[in-house]
């Protein structure tokens, strides 16, 4: 028999209903419903929980307040933040507190079920985030090469009011994580004890990511792994050079990254790059 991965509810979440759905073969889960922190609290002093959902709503005294006090009965509890939209600020406090994940409503609910999957299948983790700047407008951090890491990163910063419309912000989004993916593949080599640089800067008239990864870099004029030095005639051929070497299905993050985005600035060595999106 399979045994459930406890998670415990806190707040008014019967959005999420549908999100514990179980896929033949899927992680199956067991559920506890709480509509206070202090029941939330009793509960977790009892037992151990695999994942914990909490609403902000029901954190008068902060977020990050609400964090704490789950961190502290469970240190090493992974906890996903629902809140209504939050300001950069709120976000960058939730993850430097070491939350799992935060989604702002209104939130895609396909989108959150895969982060409470990568939770519940996560044995026993560490953070692998450090922030080294919060200020919103120059946000910086390291972050360990583990896929895991790279896509609640990814869900982090987006769930940041950029001021953009979200067409432009769903694009920079997603060169993004094409080229944070690229660099702890490539450069990190999916090694956790790797570490990539992230920063995120905001300008009046700009949106700038800055990835640098511990690689040696890459030259860009030969690279058959990648989709965009496939010849005209064969727009897939790179992808058996990436099965017959072992690669992660993929390769058109280049290609894909010059189309949803303004400017992609490499250095001399390949092992850094700039993302540029202007704002209207």
């Amino acid at each position: 028999m399979v045994k459930p991965n406890r998670i415990l509810l806190l707040g008014h979440l019967g959005e999420l209903a549908n999100a514990f759905e179980t896929a033949e073969g899927g992680p199956v889960y067991a559920v506890e419903p709480t509509l206070s922190l202090e029941g939330a609290l009793e509960r977790m002093a009892m037992r151990h929980f695999d994942l914990v959902i909490a609403d902000t709503a029901l954190a008068p005294d902060g977020a990050t307040n609400l964090l704490r006090s789950l961190l502290a009965m469970q240190p090493q509890a992974k906890i996903i933040l629902l809140s209504p939209p939050a300001p950069p600020e709120d976000v960058i406090e939730a993850m430097n507190e070491h939350a799992f994940s935060f989604f702002p409503r209104p939130f895609d609910l396909l989108s959150i079920r895969d982060m409470i999957r990568k939770a519940v299948e996560i044995p026993e983790w560490d953070d692998g985030i450090v922030i080294l700047s919060s200020d919103p407008n120059y946000l910086t951090l390291l972050m360990r090469c583990r896929l895991t890491t790279a896509e609640r990163l990814y869900q982090f910063l987006l769930a940041m009011k950029s001021g953009m419309k979200d067409e432009e912000k769903a694009q920079i989004a997603a060169a993004f994580r094409e080229m944070l993916l690229n660099a702890i593949e490539h450069g990190g080599k999916f090694n956790p004890m790797e570490e990539v640089r992230v920063s995120r800067v905001r300008t009046e008239r700009a949106l700038v990511y800055h990835i640098h990864d511990p690689g040696p870099g890459f030259n860009r004029e030969n690279l058959p792994h990648a989709a965009i030095s496939n010849p005209t005639t064969d727009p897939l051929a790179h992808m058996k050079i990436r099965a017959k070497e072992g690669l992660r299905a993929g390769g058109f993050g280049l290609l894909v990254t010059k189309e949803l985005v303004d400017e992609v600035i490499y250095n001399q060595r390949g092992n850094e790059v700039i993302l540029i999106k202007h704002l209207d």
